[in-house]
């Protein structure tokens, strides 16, 4: 392999301070690089959710569409602000008294903002490491209690869960040439409203993104592609309704997830599909069968 310009190198890393500079990054999750100074990041994710496989049999099936706006701002070389707005529409359909019934609601869902602060910088040629602790609060969009014909939706295909919540954890970025690792734990609660409370969420995230092209570095790279390959492993407390357990809701899953990322100086274009492999959940509750995420990423 050609010795690459210190240039490139340092482009590579994400070391240049400047709005022109995009670098690879987890697709299920954030990372622990830093966002430039006075600079934005703007990322739109579409993400298919699909749940078919009922226990219950009366023949469920959940579908959520929706479009992620994040925006990132960087205060310092260090500190970064964001922002993450959805947009939903959800679907349920099920058998009752003998017809198919379809359910649903489509709107702006629950705003979250979190800043992310760099504890830990360790940059040596061909390589660098970042340790980032995140912090953060969910804020209602709405009061969580649309309904249809048939009275009040169920809270999962409400679009916003109507209560103030939070969420916490810490990122770690390990970046060489060829490849990026990065891993994350978090913690999410999601507050009560209304009497109903979602089961607190806490999970484990793993990234690999390696580089498949070009083979070589050179001093002329119109962009790079990334195989990318992640775990997520998520465990949810069951949900509470006037403060009782639902027996029928929270678990544990674990997704394998691969994707394709292409990384320019400007932007990054990205898709991946997230396969559950374990599924151990509480009582009759909807299994997931896929979850597909595709989008783009770009600094200014």
């Amino acid at each position: 392999m050609r010795r690459p310009t210190r240039a490139v190198v340092l482009f590579f890393f994400g070391l240049i301070p400047a709005a022109t500079d995009a670098i690879a990054a987890p697709i299920t999750f954030n990372t622990a690089l830093p966002v430039p100074k006075s600079e934005f990041i703007v990322r739109e994710q579409f993400v298919v959710d699909q749940s078919g496989h009922d226990p219950s049999g009366t023949g469920r099936d959940r579908t959520s569409w929706s479009l992620l706006s994040v925006l990132g701002y960087g205060i310092t070389g260090k500190l970064a602000l964001f922002g993450v707005l959805p947009y939903a529409d959800k679907t349920l359909m099920l058998n009752a008294g003998g017809r198919r019934l379809t359910r649903g609601a489509s709107g702006i869902g629950d705003l979250t903002l979190f800043g992310r602060y760099t504890v830990f910088q360790q940059d040596r040629p061909g390589r660098t490491l970042r340790i980032a602790p995140f912090l953060g609060v969910k804020i209602p969009t709405a009061s969580g209690d649309k309904h249809d014909a048939l009275g009040r939706l169920p809270a999962p295909i409400q679009t916003s869960t109507g209560a103030w919540g939070g969420l916490s954890g810490v990122v770690a970025s390990f970046q060489t040439l060829d490849y990026q690792i990065d891993a994350q734990v978090g913690y999410q609660f999601h507050g009560k409203a209304k009497g109903f409370e979602f089961g607190d969420v806490v999970r484990l995230d793993g990234s690999l993104q390696y580089r498949v092209w070009p083979p070589e570095l050179t001093s002329a790279l119109p962009g790079f592609l990334y195989a990318v390959i992640e775990a997520n492993l998520i465990h949810q407390w069951k949900n509470r309704f006037q403060g009782i357990d639902n027996p029928n809701s929270g678990g544990t899953s674990f997704f394998l997830t691969p994707g394709i990322q292409y990384v320019t100086r400007r932007w990054v274009l990205e898709a991946a599909v997230q396969l559950p492999a374990v599924q151990s959940l509480n009582g009759t509750a909807l299994e997931r069968d896929y979850i597909v995420r595709a989008g783009f990423r770009f600094n200014f």
